[in-house]
């Protein structure tokens, strides 16, 4: 009995009160097994928005892009890592920047054993992106190896843990500085070559707090909101010019993000991990690419229930606002974070929590 699918009890409970009470029509009992199946075959299972799920079915696959030369920045972790693997795979040429060459190095290697490229067609480009004059040479760098540039993924930066009323100052200015200003400053040069070729594409990574207002990640939030804005901004100003532009606003997946992160104050880190059942990171990666050979204007992969949030705030923001207040913060936090106990409350969010 632990087996048996919940559909087909409540299905079966449906049927059996028609039989025996008769309390509603048949047509009713259809429409209510009608909703059931969608909610379970269609919205529960749901990892994605409706127009990438599409072009997952029908849409180009992700060996499309084969040939094409793609950068990633932030490459040598998390989201990033998996995506140079998985358009590895596909026969994409790419190069791979971050601060670590260590890291590089091990993604390269990783990218060559797919069979899908060899060592030549992966260009390891140390990069830390807040060293604005080195965004030219690194660029150079990529048209003197391959010749071109088709796709820029601007993937770095870090995330943030802290309280709203308690971050310093510096640290809002640092994560704007790597989140935000360095990613534009890169594509600004990027772009001036992509409107020259008369072609291009940027991908750029926002996330869930690119679309609500997370708590406890104040500078963060206003990071991603900003970048997105930047990046609409180009997309109607640019219109008709050949320049693509995807968002990709992940939810909560594995990665190593909560080690790293900003806090409260200047230069710390807060040192924790995720905990509880994630969507790794190969598995968004994989959905990543799909997005980006199909050019999705706008692509979310999330886990429910998070991914009918973005749906709430897209088409009913004003309810989907009512609903966060009504949560407690606990519970928000340990959506995000499979933990409630990675930022300490206190005060006026304790009670609330």
């Amino acid at each position: 009995m632990a087996n048996v699918d919940w559909f087909y009890i409540a299905a079966g409970c449906i049927g059996l009160q028609q039989l025996l009470l008769g309390w509603c029509t048949y047509t009713c009992c259809l429409y209510v097994i009608g909703f059931l199946a969608v909610l379970r075959y269609i919205v529960i299972p749901a990892e994605c928005d409706s127009v990438l799920w599409f072009y997952k079915q029908f849409g180009k696959p992700v060996e499309s892009l084969k040939g094409h030369v793609v950068w990633i920045t932030g490459a040598s972790s998390g989201i990033g890592k998996a995506l140079a693997i998985r358009l590895a795979r596909a026969g994409v040429r790419i190069a791979i920047s971050s601060r670590s060459v260590e890291s590089l190095n091990n993604v390269k290697t990783l990218c060559v054993e797919t069979g899908g490229i060899t060592e030549n067609d992966v260009l390891i480009l140390p990069l830390d992106m807040v060293e604005y004059d080195k965004h030219q040479p690194a660029f150079d760098a990529v048209l003197k190896h391959f010749g071109k540039l088709d796709i820029l993924v601007s993937n770095a930066g870090r995330s943030q843990r802290a309280r709203w009323e308690m971050i310093e100052a510096d640290v809002d200015k640092d994560l704007f500085e790597l989140n935000v200003f360095s990613l534009v400053a890169l594509s600004r040069i990027v772009t001036r070559y992509f409107l020259e070729k008369g072609c291009g594409h940027h991908v750029v990574t926002s996330s869930t707090a690119g679309k609500l207002g997370v708590p406890m990640s104040a500078s963060y939030t206003g990071s991603k909101h900003a970048l997105q804005g930047y990046f609409e901004c180009l997309r109607f100003e640019k219109a008709g010019c050949g320049l693509d532009i995807s968002i990709f606003c992940p939810g909560p997946f594995h990665s190593n993000l909560l080690n790293v992160c900003f806090t409260e104050q200047k230069g710390e880190q807060l040192g924790q991990q995720f905990r509880g059942a994630r969507m790794s990171a190969d598995h968004c990666a994989d959905l990543f690419a799909i997005g980006i050979a199909n050019r999705v204007a706008e692509i979310w992969v999330a886990p429910q229930p998070v991914l009918s949030l973005y749906y709430l705030n897209q088409y009913v923001p004003g309810l989907m606002k009512s609903l966060l207040q009504l949560l407690p913060l606990k519970t928000i936090m340990k959506l995000r974070d499979g933990r409630s106990d990675v930022v300490q409350l206190e005060g006026a969010e304790a009670k609330k929590a």
